[in-house]
Parts: structure tokens; sequence; C-alpha cells
């Protein structure tokens, strides 16, 4: 029993933590990302092998794959799961970031963040439609919430996914490579953090109260 006991001690104390080493590792390819491609002639001339990946956009591509794998490694080992929305992420990155080096065009990495946001907002909506709230699956663990709770946030991320996607694209088609990774970076991470702390309210308004149980 003791044994079971630390077991599902130290289980939560992954689960506790799980939130700030999911904003780590979702990150840290990013940075990577960024650098690479603001620093990727002076990667090339200190790591020459580099250059087998072409310019600063490819060895940045190459990078952020890497970068992603480890991340998901880290993740299944600190956690001894997936999840579902970086594991999904992960894949599209390494299938156009493979098409962006085999092709030489950056046009599938610019086009990835788009991809990725209408899968999600579509898989979002197209769950309502069928009244399932398929958020509450993902955050399930993190907080709980009334049915109507789960429905109106899925809503609101569904559309705000499908809103990222729309702005990738409009970013990328109208302004350089660079401007477009440091969008990436700078831009669309605090869009969604300011985001995901507005549904806070909405949150709290719908959340489910732990039920007190006597202890004997």
């Amino acid at each position: 029993m003791d044994v079971e006991s630390n077991q599902r001690e130290s289980e939560n104390m992954v689960k506790e933590t799980s939130p700030l080493l999911k904003m780590v590792l979702e990150l840290g390819p990013l940075m990577v990302f960024f650098f690479a491609n603001s620093r990727g002639d002076w990667l090339a001339e200190k790591f020459p092998v580099l250059t087998e990946f072409g310019g600063p956009i490819f060895i940045a591509t190459g990078l952020f794959m890497i970068a992603t794998a480890a991340s998901l490694i880290v993740s299944w080992i600190m956690t001894r799961k997936l999840p579902m929305m970086p594991l999904i992420s992960g894949i599209v990155v390494f299938v156009f970031g493979a098409l962006t080096l085999w092709l030489q065009n950056d046009t599938f990495i610019k086009m990835k963040p788009t991809i990725v946001n209408t899968l999600f907002g579509a898989i979002l909506l197209v769950g309502l439609l069928f009244g399932q709230s398929l958020l509450g699956y993902v955050f399930n663990s993190a907080f709980k919430l009334t049915d109507e709770g789960w429905r109106k946030l899925t809503l609101r991320w569904g559309i705000f996914f499908l809103f990222l996607a729309v702005l990738n694209e409009v970013v990328w088609r109208n302004s350089s490579t660079d401007f477009w990774v440091a969008f990436k970076v700078w831009g669309t991470m605090p869009v969604t953090v300011l985001f995901t702390m507005a549904q806070m309210p909405l949150i709290m308004r719908h959340s489910v109260e732990p039920l007190v149980k006597d202890e004997k």
C-alpha cells in the first residue's frame, strides 16, 4: 500500500507541474526556430554541417524539427504520455518541415500554423455540431466545468484557432520571412496568452465546485 501511495503521489506531482512543463516544451522549439533564423549565417559558419539544410530559414526549419522531436521525447519521459495537441502539431511540423527541406521551399513551413490551427478549430467546431465539447477531454484534468461552460469554451477556442489560421495566412503572404518568424514567436504567443487569460471569467463562472468529503 505504501508503494502504491508513493506512486500515486509522484504521479500527482507530475500532473501539478505539467502546465509549466508544457509551456516550456512548447516555447522551446519556437525560440530555437526564431534564433536559428535570425542567426542562420552565424550558425552555418560555426557548424558547417548545417549548410546541408540550406539558407537561414531552412536551417531554422531543420533545427525546429529536431527541437520539436526533443520536446515530445522529454514530455513522454516526464509525464509518460503525449498530449494530443502537441503531438498533432509535431506531426505536421515533421511533414511540412520535411517538404520544406526537400523542395527548398519555405512556403510549406509557413503554412504549417495555418494547417494546424484550421485542423484544431474544425475539430472543435464540428464536435460541437455533434453535441461533443471536445475541449473538455483535453483540459478536464486541469479544471472542471459545467456542460454549458465546456460548450462555450470549446466554441471560443474553435473560433480563435480559425482566427489564428487566417492571421498566419495574412502575415506570411504580406511580409518578409524574418517578419513572419518574429511574429510567429513574439506576436502569436502573446495573443494566445491574452486570449487564454480572457477566458478566466468564463471558467470561474462555470466551474464545478469540488465535493467536500467528510474525513474520518
